[in-house]
C-alpha cells in the first residue's frame, strides 16, 4: 500500500481503434496486420527476445495492456540490427517506438561474469546465441530513429533501468553515461512501468507533443541544464539526503507538528533566507553541510525540489563521488518520499541535464489482476513453429503471485527495477490462472512449477502502517534485522497454496522460486506446509556466504538464520515421511570477501557435506550497490566520504578463479591452486589425508597439474570428473547448486524442467 495517488490503468477513456478487438497475437507481419484490418500500426514494440505471449515477458505484457486501451500495437522480435529493414517491417508507427532489450540486461545475458560469450540463449528460438546485439537498446534505438527520424522513441524495460543515470560497466570496464543521451531516446521508462505507458500513449494520441510530457511518474528525459518545471522548484545538493547515521533511520511521521503551525500544515521555517535551499557548486560536493541547511532541505515542500548528484564527468573521474551517488539515488528510490533527481551530463556549452521523476506508484492488487487477466495466447507465437525457447519452457507451467522485493541484497538489480513494495496478486486471479494452464496450455499433467515471483515467499506482505512506509528510507526491511514494522505473516500464502493444490486436475504445485528463509522461521506452519506438499526432493535457498564480512556487504543475515531453518526443514521432511535436501547458494568474490572469508566458506562446506557442482562468481551489474562497492572500493551504506569505510575487492583474475576454486575445493583440478595459496596464508595444516584436512597433499593422474614436478603424483587410476556444458549450466540459476556427498538422485518429478538461466530470482 501506499499513500502516493494515481490514476487506476482500467479508468482512461478507450481510443477509437478498441473496435478491432483483441488480436490472437500480436501482429509481426503485414500479412498479420491486413488480417486484422488495420492500415497501420499506433505503437510498434521492438525487443530483442523471442516474442511468447505470456504475462512473464515482458513486450508481451505491455502489449496487451496497450491493445487493452483501445490501441493497435504491433511488435518486432529480435530483428536483425544491421540494417533498417526489420524496423519497417510494419510500417511507421502512429504514435510511437517502444524499445527494450527484452526480460534481461543484453550484456548480462550475453556475457558471463568472467566477461566470456555465453553458449546460448534461453529467450531465443533453438537457444541460438546471435539473436541480438550488445547494449541492444542503444543499437535498436539507432536503427528505428535512422528508419523514421520523426516518430518519438520511447525506452524501457530492465536494461533501460538499470542504466538510467551514469553507471559503471563491467563490460568495458569504465563508467558509462546515462544510457539516454546514448539512444538519443525521447523518453525512458523505468521500473515496471505500466502506469506511465499507458498515461503517455494516451497524451500523445490526444496530440501533446513528447516534448512537452515532462510529468510522468517513472520516466527519465534530457533537459537544457538547470532547467526546471516551473518557478517553485528548488534544487538541493544531493549532500542533504546524504546525512551522516544509519540508513534505515527515518522521520516518525507521527512526530508533534513545529509550535505554532496548524495540525496538519507544514512546518515554517523561522526565517525567509532558511526557506531557500542553497544549490551548491559543482565541485563541492564533499564539504560539510550545516545542521542548517539540513534543516531547510527537510522543511521543504518535498515535492519540488530536485535532488542534484554529481555530475557523469565527477562520477567518471572520482569513485568517492560514484559511491555517494550510488547512495543517494538508492536513498531516494521509496515512491512515497523520494524526490527528482538530476544529473549533469557534458560540459561547456553541450551540457545538458539529466533528469528523473520519481519513481512509479506500485500497483494496485486490483491493477495487478486486471494485468494478468489480459487475453494472453499464453504460448510463442505461431512464426517459431516447434522451435523450443528454453525460457518458455521454464515458465509454461508457472506462475507469477507478486512482484518487488524488499530484502535489498546489494548484489540484486530486482530491487532497483522492481521497487520493495511488493504488489500482490488476488488469491482469484492466482487459481484463475492455474485453471487456464489446467485447460489450455498444451503438455500439462498436473504439476504446476511454481507459485512465485522475485522471492518465493513475501507475497501480500507489507509495512503495517501506511505513514510510516511512505516515509521510510531503510534500504531494506529484513537487514540488519526485520523491520518491526513489517508484517511477516504467511497466511495468505499458505492458504493460497492449500487451494491451488485443492483444484481439480492438479496434482503437485511446487515451489521453484528462491526462498526467504529469514522470514519463513517466523511461521513453523508454513514451513511444514512448504516441506510437506510443495518441494520436489531439492529446494534451493540462498545464505550466499557463511562469514560476517561479506554478508555485511551483501545484506543478507549470518548463516545461523539457514542453520535454524535447515532444522525446520529436516524436522518436518522427517514427519511427511520424505527425503528431501536443500539447495543452498553461495557467491565468490562479492565485495567485501578476502580469502580468508572463502577459506572459513569452504571449511563450513566440507564440513556440512556439500559439494558444488556449480557455482557463481560475483557480476557487476549496472546500478547494483554491490557494483559501487566493486567499483569505488567504498561502501554506500554508511556515509561516503573520502576517509569513509573501504572494501575489499576481488578484480584480478587469478584471485577470483582462487575464490572460485574454494567452493569447490572438491575437485582435483583446483588443488594446485588452493595448495599454493593454503602455503601462503600460512594454512598448510589443512594439507593432507585427513578428515580435518581441506584438500590432500597427492594430485591425481590425468589432472591438469598431475604432471608438474614440483606436486607428487599418486599412480592410481583416478577418473576424471564429467564436466558440465555450457549448455547444462545455463539451465540452472547462476548461483552454487549443491547437494550433500553421497545423497541419491533428487526426486524431481519428471514433468517438472531444470531452471534455466534467466534471471535471479530470491534473496
Amino acid at each position: 500500500m501506499n499513500t502516493v495517488a494515481a490514476k487506476p490503468l482500467t479508468s482512461y477513456r478507450k481510443y477509437w481503434a478498441q473496435r478491432f478487438g483483441a488480436a490472437p497475437f500480436l501482429p509481426m507481419s503485414r500479412a498479420e496486420m491486413d488480417a486484422l484490418g488495420w492500415d497501420e500500426c499506433d505503437i510498434i514494440l521492438v525487443t530483442g527476445d523471442a516474442y511468447i505471449d505470456h504475462p512473464s515477458f515482458g513486450m508481451a505484457l505491455v502489449g496487451r495492456l496497450l491493445e487493452a486501451q483501445g490501441f493497435r500495437v504491433g511488435l518486432i522480435s529480435q530483428p536483425d540490427w544491421q540494417s533498417t529493414t526489420d524496423f519497417k517491417r510494419l510500417g511507421k508507427p502512429k504514435l510511437f517506438f517502444g524499445i527494450t532489450a527484452g526480460n534481461m540486461d543484453s550484456m548480462v545475458n550475453r556475457y558471463t561474469s568472467d566477461r566470456k560469450i555465453r553458449s546460448d540463449d534461453a529467450y531465443t528460438p533453438h537457444a541460438a546465441a546471435d539473436r541480438r546485439p550488445d547494449r541492444a537498446v542503444i543499437v535498436y534505438s539507432q536503427r528505428a530513429r535512422e528508419a523514421f527520424p520523426d516518430v518519438p522513441l520511447v525506452i524501457g524495460g530492465i536494461e533501460a533501468s538499470l542504466r538510467r543515470i551514469a553507471h559503471y560497466d563491467y563490460w568495458s570496464d569504465k563508467v558509462r553515461r546515462s544510457i539516454l543521451p546514448h539512444s538519443k531516446a525521447d523518453l525512458l521508462l523505468f521500473g515496471n512501468a505500466e502506469r506511465a505507458l499507458v498515461e503517455l500513449a494516451h497524451r500523445l494520441a490526444r496530440g501533446e507533443q513528447i516534448d512537452d510530457i515532462r510529468d510522468l511518474r517513472g520516466t527519465a528525459f534530457m533537459v537544457p541544464y538547470g532547467w526546471l518545471p516551473g518557478p517553485e522548484w528548488t534544487v538541493a545538493n544531493s549532500t542533504t539526503v546524504d546525512t551522516p547515521g544509519a540508513v534505515h533511520a527515518h522521520p516518525d511521521p507521527y512526530a508533534p507538528k513545529e509550535a505554532g503551525a496548524p495540525a496538519g500544515s507544514k512546518a515554517t521555517p523561522r526565517t525567509a533566507a532558511a526557506a531557500v535551499v542553497r544549490v551548491v557548486p559543482q565541485g563541492d560536493f564533499l564539504r560539510g553541510v550545516s545542521r542548517a541547511e539540513r534543516l531547510a532541505a527537510t522543511k521543504q515542500a518535498r515535492a519540488n525540489i530536485a535532488i542534484r548528484l554529481p555530475s557523469y564527468e565527477q562520477v567518471r573521474d572520482d569513485p568517492v563521488l560514484y559511491a555517494h551517488a550510488s547512495r543517494s539515488f538508492h536513498l531516494e528510490s521509496n515512491p512515497g518520499n523520494a524526490r527528482a533527481l538530476i544529473q549533469a551530463h557534458g560540459e561547456g556549452t553541450a551540457r545538458r541535464d539529466l533528469w528523473l521523476n520519481p519513481p512509479p506508484v506500485p500497483l494496485s492488487t486490483e491493477e495487478m489482476d486486471h494485468v494478468f487477466a489480459l487475453p494472453y495466447a499464453r504460448a510463442p507465437h505461431p512464426s517459431y513453429g516447434d522451435a523450443r525457447i528454453p525460457a518458455w519452457e521454464m515458465i509454461r507451467f508457472s506462475i507469477n503471485i507478486m512482484r518487488g522485493c524488499f530484502g535489498g541484497c546489494t548484489f540484486c538489480s530486482i530491487t532497483e527495477h522492481e521497487g520493495r513494495i511488493i504488489q500482490s496478486r488476488s488469491e482469484g486471479s492466482i487459481l484463475h490462472e492455474i485453471e487456464q494452464i489446467r485447460d489450455r496450455t498444451p503438455g500439462f499433467t498436473g504439476v504446476i512449477s511454481d507459485l512465485g515471483g522475485p522471492t518465493a515467499n513475501m507475497y501480500r506482505m507489507a509495512c503495517k502502517d501506511p505513514q510510516i512506509e511512505s516515509s521510510c528510507r531503510r534500504l531494506s526491511c529484513v537487514y540488519p534485522g526485520i523491520c518491526d514494522n513489517l508484517g511477516t505473516d504467511h497466511a495468505p500464502l499458505i492458504a493460497l497454496y492449500r487451494k491451488a493444490r485443492a483444484l481439480p486436475g492438479v496434482k503437485k504445485i511446487l515451489i521453484g522460486s528462491g526462498l526467504r528463509y529469514d522470514l519463513a522461521v517466523r511461521s513453523p506452519e508454513y514451513v511444514k506446509e512448504l516441506v510437506s506438499h510443495h518441494v520436489g526432493g531439492y529446494l534451493k535457498i540462498a545464505p550466499e556466504h557463511t562469514q560476517e564480512g561479506p554478508l555485511s556487504k551483501m545484506m543478507k543475515p549470518g548463516i545461523g538464520t539457514y542453520e535454524r531453518f535447515k532444522q525446520m526443514f529436516d524436522k518436518f521432511s522427517k514427519e511427511a515421511g520424505k527425503e528431501q535436501y536443500l539447495i543452498p547458494y553461495f557467491i565468490a568474490a562479492h565485495p567485501g570477501t578476502t580469502d580468508e572469508d572463502m577459506l572459513e566458506l569452504a571449511l563450513w562446506l566440507k564440513k556440512n557435506g556439500f559439494r558444488l557442482d556449480q557455482v557463481q562468481t560475483f557480476l557487476p551489474t549496472p546500478l547494483a550497490l554491490a557494483t559501487a562497492m566493486w567499483h569505488t572500493e567504498k561502501n554506500p551504506l554508511r556515509k561516503v566520504t573520502s576517509g569513509s569505510e573501504a572494501v575489499a575487492v576481488v578484480r584480478g583474475g587469478r584471485q577470483r578463479k582462487l575464490h572460485k576454486a574454494f567452493l569447490r575445493y572438491h575437485d582435483p583440478e583446483n588443488w594446485p591452486l588452493l595448495r599454493e595459496a593454503l602455503k601462503a596464508m600460512g594454512r598448510s595444516d589443512l594439507i593432507g589425508p585427513g578428515k580435518r584436512h581441506l584438500i590432500p597433499a597427492w594430485q591425481p593422474a590425468g589432472t591438469a597439474a598431475s604432471q608438474s614436478p614440483h606436486q607428487p603424483v599418486r599412480r592410481a587410476a583416478v577418473a576424471k570428473r564429467p564436466q558440465v556444458s555450457p549448455a547444462a549450466a545455463r539451465r540452472a540459476t547462476p548461483v552454487a547448486q549443491t547437494k550433500p556427498a553421497g545423497t541419491p538422485p533428487a526426486r524431481r518429478h519428471p514433468d517438472v524442467p531444470r531452471h534455466p538461466l534467466s534471471r535471479r530470482k530470491g534473496g
